[in-house]
Order: C-alpha cells, then structure tokens, then sequence
C-alpha cells in the first residue's frame, strides 16, 4: 500500500494517477481515487520500488507505504465506536516512518473549546481520529505531524475501507 501526501489537492502537485500507473507496470499497481492512494501487487523490495516510484514523481512529496495485512487487520479492529453523528468525519493517518506520540491519547485540537479534531488511537503507521467539517479543520489536521514528529498523510476512514475490499478480492483471486 503506498499514500503520497498532499497530491492533486488545490492545484498543488498535480499527477494523472493512471499514467503513474502505467510506468510502475513492472509492480502491477492499482489506482484508488486521485489523492495518491495505491495498491501495490508485485511491490518486490520495498526500498526498491520506492525509489523508483520517487523517481517517477514529478515533484517531491513524503511517501507512506505499508502492508495490506496491516490495512486488513485495522478493519478488524475498527478503533471507531458506532456511527457517529453526519457532521462527524472518520479518518485515518498514515505516517511516512515511526513516530512518537507527544501527547496522550485521546486528544482534541483545539485543547479548548469545540474541538474540530480529535485523535483516538495510534497503532503504527496508523492514527486514528475524527474531525469536525469547517474552514479551520484543516490546519488542525497538519499539527498531526507535529504530535508525532514525522509526516503523515490522512484518508477517509470510506477510503480505507474501499482499500480493504481490493485487498479481500486480491486475497480472493489467490
């Protein structure tokens, strides 16, 4: 599985997604979406297929990269409680290396008052939190970053799971 951070969002380091797909054939990628999320089914050694994905990038940007096995068993172990309200977004970190927790969890960003983010778990390379949907919301999902000391890069908890499904019809075909 492999994240880019901070990719075709706002006009900021845009990539067609299927033509980095096609030059990474040798590793029988799969698109998900166009936020930089893939499947990776013959990623071989991780060193190496990271370089040459780095390689094929036309811009830098952190790169997460993780197991399926891990995505699967996230899915077992759901951190979330039941549906929560409509206003309320599920979300999942992935961070680019180890990282350690400066603060205990859970937490909420702001500290004070409504909170429009909060972290609920951490199970490397996961964080797991919700946020509020508002203007602000976004600038306290950066400080992710700064609570664990390494970049991260965030997807719906939906995205996740869509991922998930992939991984199950891969293990399928086997």
């Amino acid at each position: 599985m492999v994240f880019l951070r901070g990719v075709n969002v706002g006009g900021h380091r845009t990539f067609r997604p299927s033509v980095l797909v096609r030059e990474l054939s040798q590793f029988d990628v799969v698109n998900v979406g166009a936020a930089g999320t893939f499947v990776v089914r013959k990623p071989g050694a991780r060193s190496r297929f990271r370089a040459e994905l780095l390689r094929k990038l036309p811009f830098d940007t952190a790169v997460a990269i993780c197991d399926g096995r891990d995505l699967l068993r996230i899915e077992t172990d759901n951190p979330f409680q039941a549906e929560g309200a409509p206003e309320v977004v599920r979300f999942v970190t992935v961070l680019s290396k180890p990282g350690k927790v400066q603060a205990p969890l859970p937490c909420t960003l702001p500290n004070e008052g409504e909170w429009l983010v909060r972290l609920i778990a951490s199970d490397h390379p996961f964080v797991f939190g919700e946020y509020r949907r508002h203007m602000r919301t976004i600038g306290y999902l950066g400080q992710i970053d700064k609570l664990f000391s390494v970049p991260g890069t965030t997807r719906n908890w939906n995205t996740m799971m869509a991922v998930v499904r992939i991984l199950k019809g891969e293990a399928k075909k086997r």
